[in-house]
Formats: C-alpha cells, sequence, structure tokens
C-alpha cells in the first residue's frame, strides 16, 4: 500500500479539480448536466483513482489504477478542448489548465512506470 496524500500528482491533480471548479461555475447553466458535470467527474475521478489504487494490495493493482486515472486525464483534455473551443474558457485559463493536466499525465506515466518494474 501506498500513503497516496505523499504522492505530488495526487496533490497536484486536487489542486486543479479546485481550480476548474472555479472555472467551470461561470459556464452556460444549460451546460450544468451536460459539459459542466461532464468534465468535472473526469477531473476528480484523477486523484480519487490514484487514491484507490494506492489502498490495494499490490504494484499491479496500483498500476491499473493508475491507468484508470490517466485515462480520466485524456478524457478531461478533450472536454476542456471543447469547452474552449465553445468560448465558456478564458484563454490563459485554457492554457493553464493544459499545462497542469499534461504534467500530471506525464507524472502518472513516470509513477506507473516506476512501480510496473
Amino acid at each position: 500500500m501506498h500513503n497516496f496524500r505523499e504522492l505530488e500528482v495526487w496533490k497536484k491533480s486536487i489542486m486543479l479539480c479546485k481550480h476548474y471548479y472555479l472555472i467551470s461555475k461561470d459556464f452556460p447553466k444549460d451546460e450544468l448536466f451536460g459539459l459542466t458535470s461532464q468534465s468535472r467527474r473526469s477531473l476528480y475521478s484523477i486523484p480519487s483513482n490514484i487514491a484507490e489504487g494506492a489502498g490495494r494490495d499490490s504494484n499491479p493493482q496500483f498500476c491499473q489504477f493508475l491507468n484508470i486515472a490517466l485515462g480520466s486525464s485524456f478524457e478531461f483534455e478533450t472536454q476542456a478542448i471543447i469547452s474552449n473551443d465553445l468560448g465558456f474558457i478564458k484563454e490563459n485559463d485554457f492554457e493553464l489548465l493544459m499545462t497542469e493536466i499534461r504534467h500530471i499525465q506525464n507524472m502518472i506515466i513516470k509513477l506507473k512506470q516506476n512501480y510496473s518494474k
């Protein structure tokens, strides 16, 4: 088992969730149960799966949950691109989101490599 609270990737993904909730609160109200909800779910799935995997008994199980977290990160990236294309996200916020999600993706990939040896 791993202490997920000590993992930098978990901490960064929590911070990104908080930041995105502030950004997405200004999305159109008719998107509340669509893009807003779906993008938030995919984003908070990242630290949730890292934490769940950290609580498992083996490194292969941990890596499986890291795979799920990585998939959720790409899902969120796609939804953020769509939100930006629709004009829901300011350009400077979008650039920050893209920088952070790519950094988180790279961290997950490296963490997965370390635990799949």
